[in-house]
């Protein structure tokens, strides 16, 4: 992609933002504020959620999960069903000029259950999971933290049937390690897995998957040398405790929660009266599972926990592009020839490239833009690298000049 071209650029502007992954993320045109909690993915912002979204998509089809769309559009009387109408305090309303009542989905057991009920012919058919990457909808009262918690966001949610709760906990535990891999693979490795209160969406406990930064919104209690955590809501345990696990002293600090797991149990089946036939001809409940994933709340986590005081350092499996091209001294016909030519060979090779192309930029401004959108490397060609080119990664201080198949090597691995 031609840096010239795209739409959205770098901005210089030096207003005061709430959260960092909204200041960077605007400066460096991944997003647009539209109004408060409300915002625009710019096309390098796009291709963020898109990587992330191929990400989870992978690891839900390793654990036999399918993919459908589910209605934003909820008609009221789903959510009486459920007796949460009333209940949900985040819950959007709106009515038709016909006088129908509907709700803006915040989640989609509404819609899933009374799916399932009409699709679901017998007992041999479960367990199944479905899981489905849309936007939803929720009425905070007041949107704080950039892109961490909006009005209106991008969601993975996943909703597993089974015929009795051994094979949901089963279930359940695979759908925690494709997390754990969902969350590597966005570059996210300190993933603390917490007990936490379902809150409105279910009066059963569920997890949370929390990574630690002090931009986080979560207080947990954990320790730094075993698995253990707990939300503070719930634990047990106070700073400074002996760990349970592995008696070292707990500590205490903020995280961003990135992902939640529900054992819904039967709440929703039997509000839909969704029910299967067992192998000795009794009628059961089916028991249910649900597990989310922010997929625009990983974005800002990332930005949290990736950046610097010169911009985003983005981890390579989720970076909008995997090479930043900067061409410096295009007013010389040679190395503007070298530069096309060397960028048409990077795409050929099947490496995402973006080009800074802009001919009436300074070679100082090109290379401070790159920092800040924080894509993992840097090829540089100008008079000093003559035939070969300059490779820095992002997050490395010292760059270095190779031949160009060489740094085709490095880019490859």
């Amino acid at each position: 992609m031609l840096y010239s071209k795209i739409f959205g650029k770098t901005q210089k502007e030096t207003k005061k933002y709430e959260a960092k992954n909204q200041e960077l993320l605007t400066k460096a045109g991944f997003i647009d504020q539209l109004a408060s909690g409300i915002y625009t993915l710019l096309p390098l912002g796009k291709r963020v959620l898109t990587k992330i979204e191929n990400i989870i998509r992978q690891e839900m089809e390793k654990i036999g999960a399918q993919e459908i769309e589910m209605p934003l559009l909820h008609p009221k009387i789903l959510w009486e069903k459920t007796q949460r109408w009333d209940s949900v305090d985040v819950l959007f309303k709106t009515k038709s000029q016909y006088h129908q009542e509907y709700a803006l989905a915040p989640t989609h057991e509404e819609t899933v259950t009374p799916l399932m009920k009409k699709i679901l012919k017998s007992g041999k058919d479960l367990p199944i999971a479905l899981y489905h990457i849309t936007k939803k909808f929720r009425d905070e009262p007041r949107p704080k933290s950039g892109i961490l918690r909006g009005r209106e966001f991008g969601m993975k949610d996943l909703y597993s049937f089974h015929k009795d709760k051994d094979d949901l906990h089963q279930y359940y535990q695979k759908v925690i390690d494709a997390y754990l891999n969902v969350f590597y693979r966005c570059g996210l490795k300190e993933i603390k897995i917490t007990e936490a209160s379902g809150g409105s969406f279910t009066k059963k406990f569920s997890h949370e998957f929390n990574v630690l930064t002090n931009a986080g919104e979560v207080d947990l209690i954990y320790c730094n040398s075993c698995s253990f955590a707990q939300n503070e809501e719930v634990a047990t345990k106070k700073q400074n405790d002996p760990c349970p696990k592995c008696q070292t002293p707990l500590k205490k600090g903020k995280a961003i929660e990135v992902g939640n797991i529900f054992d819904l149990e039967t709440r929703f089946s039997q509000a839909f009266d969704l029910k299967f036939i067992d192998d000795d001809g009794q009628e059961k409940y089916v028991v249910m599972g649900c597990y989310g994933i922010g997929t625009t709340r990983l974005i800002g986590a990332i930005v949290e926990v990736y950046h610097d005081e010169k911009g985003i350092i983005w981890p390579e499996e989720v970076s909008p592009y995997q090479v930043h091209l900067v061409g410096l001294n295009l007013n010389e016909r040679k190395i503007k020839e070298k530069c096309y030519n060397y960028y048409q060979r990077l795409n050929k090779e099947g490496i995402e490239v973006l080009f800074d192309d802009r001919e009436n930029v300074s070679s100082g401004e090109k290379l401070v833009d790159s920092d800040l959108i924080g894509i993992p490397y840097r090829l540089v060609i100008s008079k000093k690298t003559k035939e070969n080119v300059e490779v820095k990664k992002r997050e490395e201080n010292k760059s270095k000049i190779v031949s160009l198949e060489e740094a085709i090597k490095l880019f490859k691995k």
